[in-house]
């Protein structure tokens, strides 16, 4: 895998994940068990998703409205409005030094989303977007650390996936990560350890350490697996094979894109990213008629795809 393949590997795949991933992973607040901050998160509908977050400011405590508001201006980040969001967060920052631990974390997380996140594209990122985000996050992770919220912590070191570009500090990051994670028993921070894994063994991939690659997979599927989170089963079983695929393991690849296949068919739905796989993979075995099939089934509309 040369460079350039690299990066783009990555963009395509940080993105895909971490949209999923973020459903999981936002979990009530580690301080303020009232609000339950996953209950009102929508990532596939950011404007939704603000309104409940509006009307949950009725009932809420001080700390709790500013908690809140970070993520209304993340549902601005998210739609790409980057400005707007600075803005909610700027109107926060004269009582921040009064605000509890969680949301001068929170306020910085948000802050570093504004300036690098999934929601950015590759070419909208400059070298100043991302000291800026690598600040940001940092902060985050250093009130985090010292407040003990790991999954607030975990959640700015797992941020700088997008702040670097090369593939070995990525790895760098996803370790420390992971590290907080494997030390912790809070509940917010054990919710990680699928998306961390995942994360870490897509970076073993661009080092081409394939074999510690499967193993992180395999991990995060059996972490997924615990919390009974199906999608994200087969998402795990999707980068097994995909990794065995640039291995060029192709049966094994083969047999494991068809289970999903299966998989996927048995729940009335698909999954073109799996179609793409077993196009590819019956390209490389010289199969040309069952790859235009897959190829074809990508060009047109899939009922109940996702």
């Amino acid at each position: 895998m040369n460079a350039v393949s690299a990066r783009r590997l990555a963009a395509r795949f940080q993105r895909r994940w971490l949209v999923v991933a973020a459903t999981l992973l936002v979990g009530a607040s580690s301080t303020m068990a009232a609000l339950d901050l996953a209950a009102l998160w929508d990532f596939a509908d950011p404007a939704a998703s603000e309104r409940r977050f509006v009307a949950a400011m009725g009932g809420a405590s001080a700390d709790e409205r500013l908690i809140l508001q970070t993520q209304i201006a993340r549902t601005h980040g998210l739609r790409g409005d980057f400005a707007r969001a600075r803005e909610l967060l700027a109107a926060i920052g004269p009582v921040l030094p009064a605000a509890s631990p969680e949301v001068r974390v929170r306020h910085a997380l948000e802050l570093g989303r504004t300036h690098a996140s999934a929601a950015h594209r590759p070419e909208q990122l400059t070298a100043a977007d991302r000291e800026t985000a690598r600040e940001h996050f940092t902060r985050a992770a250093g009130l985090a650390a010292q407040a003990r919220l790991d999954g607030l912590a975990i959640d700015a070191l797992h941020m700088m996936v997008f702040v670097e570009t090369d593939p070995a500090r990525q790895l760098e990051w996803n370790r420390r990560a992971l590290a907080v994670l494997e030390r912790s028993d809070q509940p917010e921070a054990r919710r990680w350890e699928g998306a961390l894994r995942h994360n870490l063994g897509y970076a073993l991939v661009l080092q081409e350490d394939h074999e510690a690659a499967i193993e992180q997979f395999r991990l995060a599927r059996a972490a997924h697996e615990r919390a009974g989170r199906t999608r994200n089963v087969r998402i795990a079983d999707w980068m097994v094979a995909w990794t065995r695929r640039l291995q060029k393991r192709y049966d094994e690849a083969l047999a494991l894109q068809l289970e999903l296949e299966r998989a996927w068919e048995r729940d009335g739905q698909s999954d073109p990213a799996v179609w793409r796989e077993l196009e590819a993979i019956y390209r490389a075995l010289g199969d040309e008629a069952r790859a235009r099939d897959y190829a074809a089934r990508q060009a047109r509309p899939a009922p109940g795809g996702r």
